[in-house]
C-alpha cells in the first residue's frame, strides 16, 4: 500500500498543492510519494542530476513567481529526499 507523503520524494513540493494529488504507477494505480510533476505511469519525468533537477525547479518557481532566494531555499535541501539518497 502507497503511503502518503506530505512532501514529494523528489522535489519537495507540498502534496497538498499538487493538482493530481500525486504521481502514477504504470498500472495507472496512484502514487502517494511523488507528485504528478515529477513521476507518471512508473517513470520520473526528469532524468537528469541531482544538481540539474535543482537549477531545472528553481528556474520553474521563479517563473511562478518566486524569487531567486526563495528558489534556491526549497531546492537546497533535495538531496535528502528519498528519490536522491545515495
Amino acid at each position: 500500500m502507497n503511503k502518503a507523503n506530505k512532501m514529494c520524494q523528489s522535489c519537495g513540493m507540498p502534496m497538498k498543492k499538487d493538482p493530481q494529488a500525486g504521481g502514477t504507477n504504470a498500472d495507472g494505480s496512484k502514487n502517494l510519494k511523488y507528485c504528478s510533476y515529477c513521476y507518471a505511469n512508473g517513470e520520473f519525468l526528469y532524468t537528469g542530476t541531482l544538481h540539474d533537477f535543482q537549477n531545472f525547479c528553481k528556474q520553474k518557481m521563479m517563473e511562478g513567481g518566486h524569487s531567486k532566494l526563495i528558489s534556491w531555499l526549497f531546492t537546497r535541501g533535495m538531496g535528502r529526499l528519498e528519490r536522491w539518497k545515495k
